[in-house]
């Protein structure tokens, strides 16, 4: 039996580098985004919920931090299963069935009667979600001029910001007016209508990958080598599946920490809590899109700026945070509002990374891999990073106190700066060769007419 993956030919654009035409890529793009606010939604109301939780059930930190990271992990083991699936078959129709599964998985964790059983529908939440940060970026990336791509993933993964933003903040409120079982239910019916009207969206036509251009994959195994060995070929592809992770570990510790953080050691209610919290990813949503411009404006006259940016505004982050959350062991006495400022700045600095590396990812592998290498990221940026942060954090405020932990976290962003500048090494001559595939897939795929295109 002979297995094909299949990618968009690169050259069935139209005259302005659009797949189908503006208005039908805008059209994609508005409805993978609204997707992806919905996704982060759900994934990180729990956070607002930890007090509650804790008081219902008497969970340790370590216990709550788990309900955060089980997302994460089924994201990470399931997302690359998911994205060859959707590389082979179809890249809307697996968005739709991936919305409608978390979105009913989110709506059952107001049914819940135990920890165990929260953590496993938390769990089904997260295999909902494996797979569509990379296929969406992937789909966005195939509408749009090449020029784009930069800003658009940037601003494709602000909507992950600004849903974590709504997920605490909806969280917090409804949770004090209704309880924690109504937060649930609430955030997990606008996915359902959206998973629906998403089957509107264009998808495209494709073309077989091969290991070479005269020789067919003749089965599941010879697909996988070719793979793999695409994959491999990626230097830049392998540090930045390093680098994400480290700086994932800060932000995912400072978004799910903080509600608790500001609760505990702040004496703030829950709602305040994480309408504070809310502003902080909010500022991170703001931060990822002026950051993506700044990094696609420095690589436009030398590639490899683009991440030695980004290695330098991790590199900020870390210090700012650490600033912020360590002042005490320093010797310095901040007041609670000038605390609060120097989280927000950090904040606006922390999530920096968020469409380079999909936008880097994309750039140095084969087009017709494009989903699973975005998925390679995810793996590494969700089984190392949103899981682990947030369960490194509670270990270390059990075994020590919530205040040192979140002085320690900001280590990780400055490990990732380095990182990051090792990555930049290898870009450039990772994108000449993609730029080659490019070519030779273009002179070897069949002619695409304007009415497949569209269908």
């Amino acid at each position: 039996m002979t297995m094909h993956l299949h990618t968009r030919h690169q050259g069935q654009a139209d005259a302005d580098g659009y797949l189908i035409g503006p208005r039908q890529a805008w059209f994609a793009f508005g409805m993978t985004a609204a997707l992806m606010l919905f996704d982060y939604i759900d994934r990180q109301v729990i956070v607002s919920l930890f007090p509650h939780l804790k008081e219902a059930w008497s969970l340790s930190d370590k216990q709550l931090g788990g309900l955060a990271s089980a997302v994460s992990v089924t994201v990470a083991l399931a997302g690359i299963p998911v994205a060859l699936a959707a590389d082979r078959f179809s890249r809307v129709k697996s968005i739709v069935v991936m919305a409608l599964v978390w979105s009913l998985a989110s709506i059952s964790c107001m049914f819940t009667g135990s920890y165990g059983q929260l953590l496993a529908a938390r769990a089904v939440v997260g295999l909902g979600e494996a797979g569509y940060g990379s296929v969406g970026a992937v789909l966005i990336a195939s509408h749009f001029p090449s020029r784009m791509r930069g800003m658009l993933m940037a601003a494709f993964f602000a909507c992950a910001s600004i849903g974590s933003v709504l997920g605490v903040l909806l969280g917090g409120v409804i949770a004090a007016h209704w309880g924690w079982r109504a937060a649930f239910g609430a955030v997990g019916v606008p996915g359902l209508l959206l998973a629906l009207l998403y089957l509107k969206v264009r998808d495209y036509p494709t073309v077989s990958l091969t290991p070479r251009l005269d020789q067919a994959v003749r089965s599941p195994q010879g697909t996988l080598s070719a793979i793999v060995r695409r994959l491999m070929d990626s230097r830049t592809l392998l540090w930045v599946c390093l680098a994400a992770p480290a700086q994932v570990i800060l932000i995912s510790s400072v978004w799910s920490w903080l509600p608790s953080y500001l609760n505990r050691m702040h004496g703030l209610a829950t709602d305040q809590a994480a309408i504070r919290a809310a502003i902080v990813v909010l500022c991170g949503a703001a931060g990822s899109v002026v950051w993506g411009a700044v990094a696609d404006r420095a690589g436009q006259s030398r590639p490899r700026a683009k991440l030695q940016v980004t290695a330098l505004l991790c590199a900020v982050s870390a210090v700012v945070l650490g600033f912020a959350f360590g002042a005490p062991y320093l010797g310095v006495v901040l007041t609670p509002q000038a605390q609060f400022a120097w989280i927000a700045v950090g904040g606006f600095f922390m999530a920096c990374l968020s469409g380079v590396v999909v936008a880097v990812t994309i750039d140095v592998i084969h087009h017709s891999i494009q989903a699973t290498g975005a998925s390679v990221l995810s793996l590494f940026q969700n089984l190392l990073g949103l899981a682990a942060g947030p369960f490194i954090a509670g270990l270390l405020s059990d075994a020590w106190s919530l205040q040192i932990a979140m002085a320690v976290m900001p280590v990780f962003g400055l490990l990732s700066a380095g990182l990051f500048v090792v990555a930049s090494r290898s870009y450039e001559k990772d994108l000449q060769r993609a730029s080659v595939w490019a070519t030779d897939d273009a002179g070897s795929a069949p002619t695409v007419t304007p009415q497949a295109a569209a269908a």
